[in-house]
């Protein structure tokens, strides 16, 4: 399918591992023109190399330097009429494990900053009339996880706000939408299921089985599983979808909406 976006400009934040990067195969398989960012300049540097890609290093969970950084990656790169905002997960644990200092950390990386991408480059896309921005969060908006205290709060809070802004400007050719990943293979993943592990006395491998075997499609996702979907938001053809929290989790979530 002709998604209809070759030649648009995405920036992709957190897009050089996991599922960020899958999100920007996916959107170069598209014929976008991309720049991806994160904060390791090696795997940035070949992450950019196999896309053809730009790259743009900096931490956008570091408040004091995020607005700089946000307007430089705009003015040598944009603009961008594509934005996927992604962010490494917190660290699990129970909610009274975490200092309050924690929790701010993890307000910062997977609520603000989205926030403050959405605020900086939502208002352009609004006036040239084209625009999508897709934030990766976490099936734990629909169905808090175990162990998970700050995912489960900072990634609900930033749902509310943009279920908030996709009303505001969807009458303005932008759509805002959430994609909502399961129990992903992914690094952030390997952490989560190694602090059970240690927790419950079995191995890492056997921490992995437990889940894979609580998913119905008896496995845990891959990038792959994921990378087409965000593809598919950004596209011409999703241009009536806004507002939206779209699940990718093989069947896990139990709720009905």
């Amino acid at each position: 399918m002709d998604l209809g976006i070759s030649g648009r400009k995405a920036l992709v934040l957190g897009g050089t591992k996991g599922l960020g990067l899958a999100c920007a195969r996916a959107l170069d398989e598209a014929g976008v023109t991309l720049t991806i960012n994160g904060r390791d300049p090696e795997s940035g540097k070949a992450a950019a190399d196999e896309l053809g890609a730009a790259f743009a290093q900096g931490d956008i969970a570091d408040a004091g330097a995020r607005t700089a950084f946000l307007e430089s990656v705009s003015a040598q790169h944009g603009p961008f009429d594509i934005v996927v905002t992604n962010a490494g997960g917190p660290p699990p644990g129970a909610f009274l494990q975490h200092d309050l200092d924690t929790w701010r950390r993890a307000i910062e990386t997977n609520m603000l900053a989205a926030i403050e991408a959405a605020r900086m480059f939502v208002p352009g896309m609004a006036e040239r009339g084209f625009g999508r921005v897709v934030n990766v969060t976490s099936f734990a908006v629909r169905e808090p996880y175990p162990n998970m205290a700050l995912a489960n709060g900072a990634r609900a809070g930033l749902h509310g706000a943009m279920a908030t802004l996709a009303r505001e400007v969807a009458g303005q050719g932008v759509t805002i939408n959430n994609l909502l990943p399961g129990l992903m293979d992914t690094g952030a993943l390997r952490r989560v299921y190694a602090a059970q592990a240690e927790q419950q006395g079995i191995t890492q491998d056997e921490a992995k089985a437990r889940m894979a075997q609580s998913i119905p499609a008896g496995r845990l996702g891959t990038a792959e599983d994921f990378g087409p979907f965000c593809a598919f938001l950004c596209s011409r053809h999703a241009g009536y979808v806004t507002g939206q929290n779209i699940t990718v989790d093989g069947g896990l979530v139990r709720s009905l909406l």
